[in-house]
């Protein structure tokens, strides 16, 4: 991997963008020069690189001269602003947000699963939606077993994937309901402490949300299954970090053991199976947070259906649901050479 690169990081205060700093530490990622990139009202600001302060910058068109990876984590809008300007100047892109997730010509990547989907001339790379990455991660070994033909999927997600503000805004009303001091104001439609309620997103014509909408065509394209059917139902609960999800796996034909499922589990990278029935110790958003393994377990037979399977998940959104997938499709492409 080549040393010394000019990395910038777009969105570098919000939530994924500090871990960002954080991963390029403790991972050893090569980065010789350093561009926190942001909005108007960050600039100024400054974050601690390496014993190093570094200052905020304007996120605009002409911040990405010498560049040489830049990873977005800024939304979708400026996204769509910026990734051009960022790939004209030369720089290889991973863009964090939803704004090229759905481009046929644009490969979606979670490393351990279709790293191959990225050939020589990608200079662009979409990292999928959270929810997508955390429940893929631990469905995909599982085609070794038999082939998957449908997902059944109900999400408990985290503050986090709301972002730093609406990290803030669950401990503000946390702590204003505990206190009994003046709730503080929201831009949700449901007081969040707790709480929990349909994902915040708006709802389309079929009765699904965005994120819902987002999690059935990124499991298609990221699986290479056009047909897999999905069905998923995203609710936010009042956790600060990581996500968790209920997953029903149903198979054209007979279910693998739950014996075959733990082994084949146990062995792949980036999944750590948590599953022990007799002390009633399984997977949380507690233990998930801060690290990357995705945790499975309640791995049991669905008593319902001889072809299906059922299994708990947990996964931190900032980490494998974001910054660091993110991170890994920068060091698979730049290992290549």
């Amino acid at each position: 991997m080549k040393k010394g690169l000019s990395v910038a990081i777009v969105g570098a205060t919000g939530a994924v963008g500090q871990e960002f700093l954080r991963l390029f530490e403790v991972r050893g990622f090569p980065v010789g020069s350093l561009k926190l990139l942001a909005s108007e009202r960050s600039v100024g600001k400054t974050s601690d690189f390496n014993g190093k302060s570094y200052p905020i910058e304007l996120a605009e068109e002409s911040a990405f001269e010498g560049v040489d990876v830049a990873f977005f984590s800024a939304g979708a809008t400026r996204s769509r602003q910026l990734v051009p300007a960022a790939l004209k100047a030369g720089a290889l892109v991973v863009d964090n947000s939803s704004a090229y997730r759905t481009d046929p010509n644009i490969p979606l990547v979670v490393p351990e699963i279709n790293a191959d989907a990225v050939g020589p001339d990608n200079k662009l790379i979409a990292v999928p939606n959270c929810s997508a990455i955390i429940l893929l991660m631990a469905v995909h070994s599982l085609r070794s077993l038999g082939e998957i033909d449908r997902l059944i999927v109900s999400t408990y997600q985290s503050a986090s994937g709301g972002g730093a503000a609406m990290m803030r805004l669950l401990e503000d009303e946390t702590r204003a309901l505990v206190n009994g001091t003046e709730m503080p104001a929201s831009p949700l439609n449901s007081r969040y402490a707790f709480n929990l309620f349909s994902h915040n997103t708006p709802i389309g014509e079929d009765g699904y949300n965005e994120e819902e909408s987002k999690v059935v065509f990124e499991s298609r394209k990221i699986l290479s299954m056009p047909e897999l059917k999905v069905n998923v139902t995203c609710i936010r609960v009042p956790v600060l970090r990581a996500h968790t999800e209920s997953v029903t796996v149903e198979f054209k034909g007979e279910a693998p053991s739950v014996e075959a499922i733990r082994e084949v589990l146990t062995r792949s990278p980036g999944v750590k199976v948590i599953d022990d029935r007799s002390s009633n110790r399984f997977p949380t958003p507690l233990d998930a947070s801060g690290q990357g393994d995705v945790l499975v377990g309640r791995i049991r037979q669905d008593i319902s259906n001889p072809n299906a399977i059922c299994m708990l998940v947990s996964g931190d959104q900032l980490l494998k649901g974001a910054a660091l997938n993110a991170v890994q499709i920068a060091e698979t492409v730049l290992s290549r050479g």
